[in-house]
């Protein structure tokens, strides 16, 4: 069966509203059958910087972040795998799985620019598609060697860095992260230091 995944790649440390938001809008703008929230592993483009939560918490964080929603997942193939989180790496072997199915890698209009430089980017490049959230100071880019769709991102400033430091100084995340969400991170202790 032929179906239509987004996969939404990042740390989700902790994961927000933002989050859902992209993902519940490449997932009717684009008409996809489901979207895979794909928690990395390590990064390979942040530098020197580490998760604060490990990636068993992000993983239960973001399954409470979307547990309501039966067309939303957690993809573990990153965590899985271990070591730096490349893309190319994950699709190939999310296509050997499922080879029937077509992939849409979901980002931001700023990272279409970092394209060229992402570890085996023409393989990557046929295994995927690309959906592109239009964002402020950034020209809509199309490469030769990438299928990118752009679509318009809800204007909400949001950042997991704003979150991490207001939770450590003790100020209310409500609205912003889920509730449920909210309570992991309290029973855990996460982000106070």
């Amino acid at each position: 069966m032929n179906k239509k995944i987004g996969l939404f790649g990042g740390t989700f440390d902790p994961p927000h509203l933002m989050h859902l938001l992209i993902a519940e809008e490449a997932l009717e703008v684009c008409e996809l059958d489901q979207v895979w929230f794909l928690p990395s592993y390590q990064p390979p483009h942040v530098q020197g910087k580490k998760a604060c939560a490990n990636a068993e918490q992000r993983a239960a964080m973001v399954r409470l972040s979307i547990k309501d929603n039966n067309r939303f997942a957690v993809c573990h193939a990153e965590l899985e795998r271990k070591g730096k989180s490349y893309t190319v790496d994950t699709l190939r072997s999310l296509k050997k799985s499922y080879p029937d199915d077509h992939f849409y890698f979901i980002l931001g209009a700023d990272m279409v620019d970092d394209l060229p430089t992402w570890h085996q980017v023409n393989e990557l490049c046929t295994l995927t598609s690309f959906i592109a959230f239009k964002r402020p100071g950034y020209l809509e880019k199309h490469p030769d060697f990438a299928d990118v769709r752009y679509i318009d991102m809800p204007k909400v400033d949001l950042s997991s860095s704003f979150l991490r430091e207001r939770l450590k100084i003790g100020r209310s995340c409500r609205y912003f992260i889920r509730d449920e969400v909210i309570n992991y991170i309290k029973e855990r202790r996460l982000y106070e230091h």
